[in-house]
């Protein structure tokens, strides 16, 4: 029987490429999108459901639709998210709360939406779209990377309590891929970024480089390889980091000591 996957934030980028990849390998796919627009397939035989992982009934709608349709959601796929670039000093409480309400408190909610079906079929995997930066810290992007940070640990701790109903948790820490995620994806602090910030000459140094690395990234095709293979492979390792700067920086991280690998991400990126 083939395997039900639900995507959010499957409208553009990781999760578009994601569903089509994965509708093509023969999943019933659901794409979560926020977008009420979309009344027909964006991508023919993926099944649009309109989710927003900040609201908890469209959560429990979606949910409650695709088990009842379907009978099971066997695969959760939390890939919505966004960055904010501000620094810690100018971030206004309402976008701290947006950066965490989607990428953290809507992933949360969204998986304890799945987990009752999961662990009464005793069966299931949820897989996390996180990012390198869940382990490395990088300036303007503190809050975003703090959200990874969150993710990561939400994984590594849920695993213990959903091992013994053999549902599977795992995070995908990504690089940086040629996606929507600068024009989409990002909310621009305006104090940051104005003429008389402060930090001007960070801004100016620091985020044309995050920017080009997006805008002239590879496909992110490794990242839909990535979640195939993790569906697919029962014995996966709990993260996985998937493009250049999470396989480099990753390993990094974790072989150097906290101050020599501040002194290289400040060389690295001429901090």
């Amino acid at each position: 029987m083939t395997k039900v996957v639900l995507i959010t934030g499957a409208s553009s980028g990781m999760g578009e490429i994601t569903a089509k990849f994965l509708n093509e390998n023969n999943y019933t796919v659901y794409a979560g999108t926020r977008d009420k627009t979309l009344e027909t397939p964006k991508i023919l035989g993926v099944n649009n459901i309109f989710l927003d992982v900040t609201n908890t009934d469209s959560i429990e709608a979606a949910t409650k639709y695709i088990i009842e349709k379907e009978g099971q959601i066997d695969v959760l796929v939390n890939n919505a998210g966004f960055g904010l670039v501000s620094t810690a000093e100018d971030v206004t409480d309402e976008e701290i709360f947006k950066q965490f309400d989607v990428n953290v408190f809507g992933l949360m909610k969204m998986t304890r939406a799945v987990l009752p079906s999961m662990r009464q079929a005793n069966t299931g995997v949820i897989i996390n779209i996180s990012s390198f930066l869940g382990k490395i810290g990088l300036p303007l992007l503190s809050h975003y990377n703090a959200s990874k940070y969150a993710v990561e640990g939400f994984v590594d701790s849920i695993r213990f309590e959903m091992s013994p109903h053999n549902v599977r948790i795992h995070s995908i820490q990504a690089g940086l891929f040629g996606t929507n995620f600068v024009k989409k994806g990002l909310m621009i602090n305006q104090a940051t970024t104005s003429d008389n910030s402060a930090y001007k000459a960070l801004v100016s140094h620091f985020v044309p480089i995050v920017a080009k690395a997006i805008n002239e990234g590879p496909s992110p095709q490794p990242i839909a390889d990535a979640v195939k293979n993790i569906i697919e492979d029962e014995n996966s390792p709990i993260a996985i980091p998937v493009g250049a700067e999470a396989t480099s920086f990753v390993p990094m991280r974790k072989s150097l000591s906290d101050e020599a690998f501040e002194s290289k991400i400040k060389h690295t990126f001429g901090l």
